[in-house]
């Protein structure tokens, strides 16, 4: 399984680096839903910095669902799906190898924001751990929901449309818990973020052990 998983996240990781579509796509979208805000809430940086969190995580949620229809695009090709099938990969190592790389563009796009936030709405971090360990654990769950619900989707012809009806209220747990750990984090009392990266914990393990257990079964009824 894990030389599958490296071998699926090596591969897409590797299209996105020569394609360069996080760069181009991702991250400006992500910025400028910054820079939007900054304007619509106006010169005044105390409403900027208290709409900070849940703005990182929004940004974050509508990325999500832009990495996952571009990873499963780079599955649509006829005859992939079978190619990979004959190969022998683990449906248990394809869905981690996905996760791992939706997860790691993710990632590098919240160092990005975070960078941003700071920079644009002058916010100052008082416990940085709470929002390292928020980014963590929320960037693991939402990829792991998404791989799912994207290899759900990725054959329909809606797709693109039904990925955020399914995706959006599934992965509302992670905004919720996700925004109050941010919180947190900019406040500096680290001792009520507990709960709440206790819920982001759950939220990823749970997506994790559906993803591994039933990845295949769900590739098989296609």
């Amino acid at each position: 399984m894990l030389r599958d998983t490296l071998l699926i996240a090596g591969k897409d990781l590797r299209i996105e680096l020569r394609s360069r579509v996080v760069i181009n796509q991702m991250a400006p979208f992500a910025l400028l839903v910054l820079v939007l805000f900054a304007f619509a809430l106006g010169p005044d940086r105390n409403p900027l910095i208290t709409a900070a969190p849940g703005l990182f995580w929004m940004a974050v949620l509508f990325s999500t669902m832009f990495a996952v229809q571009r990873s499963f695009s780079l599955e649509s090709a006829e005859g992939l799906r079978d190619s990979m099938a004959l190969a022998g990969i683990d449906p248990a190592g394809f869905f981690a190898g996905k996760l791992l790389a939706i997860g790691s563009e993710l990632f590098a796009l919240e160092v990005l924001v975070t960078s941003g936030i700071i920079v644009l709405y002058g916010a100052h971090v008082k416990s940085p751990a709470e929002l390292l360990v928020s980014g963590i654990l929320g960037t693991v769950g939402l990829a792991a929901a998404g791989t799912i619900y994207g290899a759900l989707v990725s054959g329909m012809r809606l797709r693109e449309t039904l990925l955020p009806l399914l995706f959006l209220p599934v992965a509302s747990p992670v905004l919720i818990a996700g925004t109050r750990a941010w919180q947190i984090g900019l406040q500096g009392n680290s001792s009520a973020s507990s709960p709440w990266l206790g819920l982001l914990g759950a939220f990823a393990a749970l997506y994790i052990c559906v993803g591994i257990v039933l990845y295949g079964p769900m590739e098989d009824m296609k």
